[in-house]
Order: structure tokens, then C-alpha cells, then sequence
């Protein structure tokens, strides 16, 4: 992990925004997208301040293929674990793109409903918890459990 900044994110402003969209784009060019050719590329900072990327990673049994937030969360747990604060996906064409549905619970694992995620210098932030109401996640296992 890449260190960074040193505090606690709990504000959009707090957000380095631009250089997560440098990281995000740059990991978008080692992506392996032989099949769609759509690259995608993932940036996030942690609580404590590191940075983490992904790429996704497509194979030809589709179903198997990675999107950049699962290699993303891959890197954080490899590099030893923490919360993801803020998050920035773009495509290839460096624009954002929103986490699709299986992403959206592989990120709610690792940063819960108060992850900021980026839509662009001109559009507000969104949280995970706006574009995943009412998720399942840890929490959920100790109260749904059979006696």
C-alpha cells in the first residue's frame, strides 16, 4: 500500500479525489480486458490514510472474471487489511463508472455503508450505503444464526 495522507476520511473534502483518479486511471492500463476491451481501473483510500488499486481481470469462462473493486479489496487484504474510506472507478476512458451489484458486497465487507464513492469532478459524491440500501454484512451473521 501506498501511504498517504495520515487522518481519519469522514468528509468529501477530506478526499483526495484527483490523485485517486490519477491511481484509478493508471490502473486501468494494466488491466486485462481481452474479451470486452473494456479496462477498468480502482482507487481507494483506507482509514489510515494508504492507497490501494485494482484492475479488472476478465478470463473466458466470463463468470470467473474480476472486476477492479474485488482485485482492489484482493490488494488491500494482501497488503494487510483495513477500512476503505474512499473509493474512485473509472473505465478506460478515465470517466467514473459505478461498482456493479456483486462489487457494491465485496466493498460493503471492507468499508460499510459510509464509503465515499466518486462521480466525477462535477457531480456529488455518493455513499455505498446510497447505491446498496439495506445491505447484508457482517453484523447480520450473529443475529440471523440457528440456536
Amino acid at each position: 500500500m501506498t501511504q498517504g495522507y495520515c487522518f481519519v476520511v469522514n468528509e468529501h473534502h477530506d478526499v483526495p479525489w484527483s490523485e485517486l483518479r490519477a491511481l484509478a486511471r493508471d490502473a486501468t492500463t494494466r488491466s486485462y480486458a481481452p474479451y470486452s476491451h473494456v479496462r477498468v481501473g480502482a482507487a481507494a483510500l483506507t482509514t489510515s490514510g494508504a492507497f490501494v488499486v485494482g484492475s479488472n481481470i476478465e478470463n473466458a469462462s466470463y463468470g470467473l472474471t474480476l472486476c477492479a473493486e474485488c482485485s482492489l479489496v484482493s490488494d488491500l487484504v494482501r497488503q494487510g487489511g483495513g477500512r476503505l474510506a474512499a473509493l474512485a472507478v473509472v473505465a478506460g476512458d478515465g470517466e467514473p463508472i459505478a461498482p456493479c451489484g456483486r462489487c457494491r458486497q465485496v466493498l460493503f465487507e471492507h468499508a460499510g455503508a459510509s464509503l465515499l464513492i466518486d462521480q466525477g469532478e462535477e457531480a456529488a459524491t455518493l455513499t455505498l450505503g446510497d447505491l446498496l440500501p439495506h445491505a447484508f454484512g457482517p453484523d447480520d451473521l450473529p443475529t440471523r444464526s440457528t440456536p
